[in-house]
């Protein structure tokens, strides 16, 4: 997962994991609310997912809500990965405003 967090571009994949934890999930939940959200245009294997949730606990972007349950392991964004996630939403409305403007708009 190649994230540029010093120039603000995130993955798309990122960008939705980041997404899908603004309310607790297990891995399973994530894959379905990525899907779900891209209508199909974007399914997660399980190894790509929890590659991908490592390296996001990692960075200090998630972290789990129920250590040490018998459940599901379930992870909810950090207040740092909110702080990532939102500057992404800027950078891509930046990019639409100018985009935008270039072409014309949206027909």
């Amino acid at each position: 997962m190649k994230d540029n967090v010093k120039g603000g571009a995130l993955t798309e994949v990122t960008f939705f994991i980041l997404l899908s934890l603004y309310e607790p999930k297990h891995g399973y939940g994530i894959m379905q609310f990525v899907e779900n959200e891209t209508q199909g245009r974007l399914i997660l294997g399980a190894g790509s997912l929890y590659g991908a949730i490592n390296n996001l606990y990692e960075k200090g972007w998630i972290y789990p809500v129920n250590e040490g349950s018998e459940r599901k392991k379930e992870y909810i964004i950090s207040e740092t990965g909110k702080e990532v996630a939102e500057a992404e939403l800027k950078r891509l409305n930046k990019l639409i405003e100018t985009a935008s403007r270039i072409i014309g708009g949206c027909k």
